[in-house]
């Protein structure tokens, strides 16, 4: 176990002073400048190849590019492409053509609902008896149950009702000040 000692040869710290942090000098390249310093320069520099290969893919048309993505992808066995969650603020979203024709296939074939549930948004607060007794009739619910469902408005306080039936009730409960919505 390592234990915190003070070395009491070195002069106090002084308020507002940074800790230095400490440098094995050996470990540093024998011409380390931290001025000028480039981690990159150690580095041996791209081949002709690389460099051809920048020329011919910069050159490509988008429509080209994504046939290279797509045969690339194949080539390293990958299912769908990598997602990159980078954006700058304000910028806005680019789906894949794929995911949003195939999410627009989806909104199409969705089957028009038939089955709703009523959310109580809001109420006027005198007419707040008035609302748990309506909301009584309409459910089964006892006294104490119809109060504590509208006080934690909002909430669903009826589920499974057909349009017709909703639109009914939310009449109701408009005429007594309470705003229902149907999802």
């Amino acid at each position: 176990m390592g234990f915190l000692t003070r070395q009491f040869s070195l002069p106090a710290r002084q308020e507002g002073e940074e800790e230095l942090e400490m440098i094995d000098q050996r470990r540093l390249p024998a011409d380390y400048d931290p001025s000028n310093f480039d981690p990159t320069e150690h580095r041996s520099p791209p081949s002709d190849r690389v460099f051809n290969l920048v020329d011919e893919v910069s050159g490509l048309t988008l429509l080209e590019i994504s046939q290279l993505s797509a045969i690339i992808m194949k080539k390293l066995g990958m299912k769908e492409a990598p997602v990159v969650g980078v954006m700058k603020p304000g910028s806005v979203g680019v789906m894949n053509m794929k995911s949003s024709s195939a999410a627009s296939a989806k909104e199409e074939n969705k089957p028009e609902k038939t089955v709703f549930e009523l959310k109580l948004e809001a109420f006027e607060a005198a007419s707040k008896i008035k609302v748990i007794k309506e909301v009584r009739s309409f459910t089964d619910l006892g006294l104490k149950e119809a109060k504590d469902l509208v006080e934690k408005t909002p909430t669903v306080i009826k589920a499974g009702v057909t349009k017709e039936e909703g639109e009914q009730i939310i009449e109701k409960m408009k005429a007594l000040g309470a705003k229902v919505i149907m999802e």
